[in-house]
């Protein structure tokens, strides 16, 4: 009986130390037991390393009426530089933020880079030797143009001029103005 106590203990051993083995192959990365695994397959392989860029000067300068001044350079030569302040209280109640600046860095050919640009109600405008420009219009195409405008100049006239002798009128053409404003259109007014 203790020879049979003894096997079955020792069976008991084995197959638990069997089980942890078959438990860790079995629940490694992609179910490939560890000892198998290719190194590129570890988990202390996969992390991603980066350059440390430092910061070689940082100053921001910020006034109470809300403009700043800011600047800083990398030590892998970006340069930027930058001016900000607020403008128009009287036509939008938070104002307009207006942003001037210019920043350098050197491209992966080799050149430097250089821009400037400037962001207010207008949108952002940069400008730079690297950016394309857009060819000159064409003369005849500018002909056309100019004369579309002035049709449309004209019939603006004509639509303010109607206005100032008929109240109606009037109140219709400013309906059309805040539509247009809110990206709506109702249409032309010359004939109603």
């Amino acid at each position: 009986m203790k020879v049979l106590i003894l096997i079955s203990m020792l069976a008991l051993s084995c197959h638990g130390q069997h089980q942890h083995q078959h438990h860790n192959q079995h629940h490694s990365a992609n179910n490939i037991p560890r000892d198998e695994k290719p190194d590129h397959h570890r988990h202390e392989d996969l992390r991603e390393t980066s350059t440390w860029i430092p910061i070689l000067k940082y100053n921001k300068e910020q006034s109470e009426d809300g403009s700043y001044k800011t600047e800083y350079e990398t030590g892998n030569n970006i340069i930027h530089e930058e001016t900000g302040f607020l403008k128009d209280f009287d036509t939008n109640p938070n104002g307009v933020l207006v942003q001037h600046g210019q920043y350098s860095y050197q491209s992966p050919e080799g050149q430097l880079v250089n821009v400037q640009y400037t962001a207010d109600e207008n949108g952002f405008r940069a400008t730079g030797d690297h950016i394309p420009t857009p060819p000159a219009i064409p003369e005849e195409i500018q002909k056309g143009l100019d004369q579309i405008y002035a049709g449309i100049k004209l019939q603006q006239e004509r639509l303010e001029q109607r206005a100032k002798t008929d109240p109606d009128f009037a109140r219709k053409l400013e309906e059309r103005r805040v539509a247009n404003q809110n990206g709506q259109y109702i249409g032309l007014l010359e004939n109603q």
